[in-house]
């Protein structure tokens, strides 16, 4: 891969207490699948192209990875890109109760790099993304800004 992709490495805690990386060994086409997955979820039905880019480096920070996700998401219908501007059109939001699950443990937020007790994990057809704070999870989805 190319560019920066320090936001690629997630450790999360496995039930014996050691550190898991559980985006290393995602290969390229798992990280798209992530990417729309994340981008099909978003409540917001209209939100710019730097929003939408802030969203999916939680799943990477290679540009032309990034691209790839973007483009492949409008080629399924899954989002519209107009001016700068993208609208979801067919998405499925996410059931916070069912779909975000909340474990204890040193963790790193994915989004603004905080250190968490309670780690926030999205659970997206292609795989599970996070671990997220409880801010970052809603404005990942959409939910706050």
């Amino acid at each position: 891969m190319s560019g920066d992709d320090s936001a690629d490495h997630c450790d999360t805690q496995s039930g014996d207490n050691e550190y898991v990386d559980t985006l290393a060994t995602a290969d390229r086409a798992t990280r798209v699948e992530l990417g729309i997955n994340l981008l099909a979820c978003i409540e917001d039905e209209e939100l710019s192209l730097s929003a939408a880019v802030d969203r999916i480096e939680t799943v990477t920070t290679d540009p032309s990875l990034t691209r790839e996700i973007l483009d492949t998401a409008v080629m399924r219908d899954v989002i519209d890109r107009t001016d700068g501007q993208l609208q979801v059109k067919h998405g499925t939001a996410i059931r916070f109760d069912k779909q975000v699950i909340k474990r204890d443990g040193e963790y790193e937020c994915r989004r603004c790099g905080s250190d968490l007790s309670t780690g926030h994990f999205l659970q997206l057809p292609a795989g599970e993304l996070g671990p997220f704070g409880p801010s970052c999870v809603r404005i990942v989805l959409g939910l706050e800004s």
